[in-house]
């Protein structure tokens, strides 16, 4: 039976997107989300980590900014590690497929078509 991992999440950037090179050249840029559920006292963040590859990657670098609203589109996977005090962390992390800036002042400067050959 066929699944789907596809996860769409809207929030604000909670870091300045890093932009890196693989070693054969390929632009990888990374950056945390953050998005609120709840109301009130029982409001609460869920934090994301999200990595963008290739076109995408420099746009999201381009484009992107601390506190900027974004929508983005992707593949999720949960992670934990082990802090030093031997306590389990669990991390969100997203391969966008998709990022779109929804902040009303970069709107026009950010509806760029990227090809799908070129987000991976």
């Amino acid at each position: 039976m066929p699944t789907l991992n596809r996860w769409e999440i809207i929030g604000h950037l909670g870091s300045e997107p890093e932009m890196r090179f693989t070693p054969s050249g390929a632009p990888v840029t990374s950056f945390n989300i953050a998005t609120n559920y709840g109301y009130g006292e029982r409001k609460e963040t869920v934090w994301a980590r999200v990595t963008c590859w290739n076109k995408r990657a420099e746009f999201a670098n381009q484009y992107g900014s601390k506190g900027s609203l974004a929508r983005v589109e992707g593949e999720a996977r949960m992670t934990s590690y082990e802090t030093k005090d031997g306590e389990t962390r669990y991390n969100l992390e997203l391969t966008a497929r998709d990022v779109m800036f929804l902040d009303k002042r970069k709107q026009e400067e950010t509806t760029e078509e990227i090809e799908e050959e070129d987000l991976f």
